[in-house]
């Protein structure tokens, strides 16, 4: 047999080590051999030295990506949220005592008043069919009852007091009760709606078309649970003097993970905070990070990191390599940091530029062992902010492409296709979507994150956007494990640790830097010519969707 073809690719050790950097997409993985089904590849994993997850998914902390309703939707499908220090201490440390307190898989919004409050419109209910009644009027105190939609709409006077017709200690379910409970309290009871209840403080309310939602949704998995049966909750901290103190108040709220969060972590700041924390808090687990080469991570380690945190500038959102010319390509830095980390037991968390699943297999072969996801969240039902709608305008390619993007919702041709004919009448579905580096971020606190927060001038190292509408995590998120699993499965990796097995062994790579290159010459080329996409004859324009989410060209006329 001719000797030539047995170089069939490159072992990782030689592609990473030719001085280029490279991103996800600048590199490709080989199929390896496959003796086992999808649905056998285990993708539990640890997020530090002693948090365990069943999926390798971590929200990550940014101000439009994690807040409460994340961290209690990523806990539910296995994975964890960060939530982000954006805020004040108190604000923080409020977000991490509600997704601790809760066991249901979202954070509902009721509708409170006081016993001396009255209902003044059939709007107060909202969309509700009840309004519960509390001793101060807030969800933070003692319920003392229940007023239904179909009683007052009853009542001649409708100004009356609601102590005066409220249903008085209604059923109501502790806060310990998991979801499936809260469902079979509510069967049994033939209840249309039940109050969940912690030390006599309404935490949640959940109706029968909660349960029917749910229900109608993936199979959730197994939950990320702390010792004492709570979601699993990171929060993130800065590594000024004042940080100290939110540490102190985040632990008492009960975070399970620390993360330090800073864009450069090799700094006397950070090793600092790391030996602090790990002097005050032992039983903490902290996250150190960013970094992107091994003296970096090095340095994290011997100060006693749990987890490290890797990427500098790879996120969707963020400018720090065009604007400070210091970071790395994300396939590589995540390669680096691995080799080095997990001689020393050290999880590491791949954070940025994940934008669909086969990233995700990327990250996670060359080394990590979890993925932190921002823009692949944000925009979604549990991501903080209202939506909008986007008006319908003449640059209708960009909504097109926006829309059909395999990561804009569940991974369905025709979910996708209604998306784009019901944008198209109505306008296009966005939330807000920052980087952590951008000047709007920076005004609230975040500039301390670049170690800019003493500077007179504050230099942007992120931009301000918005994403489409993604629906819920609770739907998306099954959905890309599954690509995750098949993806695997072509590697011939039963496992993560599998999969850095073979990395490690016979996994052979190949680059696509200057195919890449081509791919984004082409879409340059292509967004030139959307001028053909007007408001006149959008519907004759010469396009298809290709499932899922691509669109391939007919013709495009000069």
């Amino acid at each position: 047999m001719d000797g030539n073809l047995m170089d069939d690719g490159f072992p990782a050790v030689k592609l990473f080590n030719q001085g280029y950097s490279y991103t996800y997409d600048d590199v490709i993985f080989h199929p390896g051999y496959i003796d086992f089904p999808a649905d056998a590849v285990k993708l539990d994993t640890r997020l530090s030295r002693n948090i365990y997850l069943s999926i390798p998914c971590v929200a990550s902390p940014m101000d439009t990506v994690t807040e409460s309703a994340m961290a209690v939707a990523m806990a539910s499908v296995g994975g964890i949220g960060i939530v982000h220090s954006n805020n004040s201490v108190a604000e923080q440390a409020a977000l991490v005592r509600s997704a601790k307190s809760r066991r249901i898989p979202f954070v509902s919004d009721p509708v409170v008043k006081s016993a001396t409050d009255s209902v003044d419109s059939i709007s107060d209910f909202g969309s509700a069919p009840y309004v519960l009644v509390t001793e101060s009027g807030t969800a933070k105190s003692k319920m003392l009852g229940v007023v239904l939609r179909s009683d007052w709409e009853k009542l001649s006077d409708k100004g009356v007091r609601v102590s005066e017709y409220m249903i008085s200690s209604p059923e109501s379910v502790p806060a310990s009760y998991d979801f499936e409970q809260v469902a079979g309290h509510l069967a049994a009871k033939n209840l249309s709606f039940v109050p969940v209840v912690r030390d006599e403080e309404v935490v949640d309310v959940v109706t029968a078309a909660d349960v029917e939602r749910i229900r109608g949704l993936p199979k959730l998995g197994m939950p990320s649970l702390d010792a004492k049966g709570e979601f699993l909750v990171g929060a993130a901290i800065g590594t000024r003097e004042s940080d100290k103190e939110r540490l102190e108040h985040l632990v008492k709220a009960g975070a399970n993970v620390i993360v330090l969060d800073s864009s450069q972590g090799n700094s006397s700041y950070q090793i600092e905070m790391i030996k602090y924390a790990k002097k005050m808090y032992p039983e903490i687990d902290v996250i150190g990070g960013n970094v992107v080469t091994i003296r970096q991570a090095q340095n994290l380690i011997q100060a006693g990191v749990d987890g490290l945190r890797v990427g500098m500038g790879s996120g969707s959102i963020c400018t720090t390599q065009e604007v400070c010319a210091v970071g790395r390509g994300q396939a590589t830095a995540v390669y680096k940091v691995s080799s080095v980390a997990e001689r020393s037991g050290v999880p590491v968390i791949a954070d940025g530029g994940i934008s669909n699943s086969g990233h995700i297999v990327k990250a996670l072969t060359l080394g990590a062992s979890t993925v932190m996801m921002g823009s692949f969240l944000a925009g979604s039902n549990e991501a903080p902010g209202a939506y909008e709608y986007k008006a319908y305008q003449h640059g209708f390619m960009n909504q097109m492409q926006e829309i059909t993007n395999p990561h804009t919702g569940p991974f369905s041709f025709l979910y996708r296709l209604g998306l784009l004919l019901h944008t198209v009448e109505n306008g296009l579905k966005i939330k807000k979507y920052r980087g952590m580096g951008s000047l709007e971020a920076m005004t609230k606190g975040s500039d301390a994150r670049y170690l800019g927060d003493t500077a007179k001038l504050k230099i942007a190292q992120g931009v301000v956007g918005a994403v489409a509408d993604k629906g819920s995590v609770l739907k998306f998120i099954p959905y890309t494990m599954q690509a995750v699993k098949q993806g695997f499965q072509d590697l011939g990796a039963s496992s993560l640790q599998s999969a850095h097995d073979l990395l490690r062994s016979e996994l052979t790579l190949e680059s696509e830097l200057e195919q890449h290159k081509l791919k984004e010459e082409f879409m340059g080329w292509f967004l030139m010519k959307r001028n053909i996409f007007d408001q006149s004859n959008y519907r004759a324009t010469p396009f298809r969707l290709f499932s899922p989410g691509k669109f391939t060209l007919k013709s495009i006329p000069d």
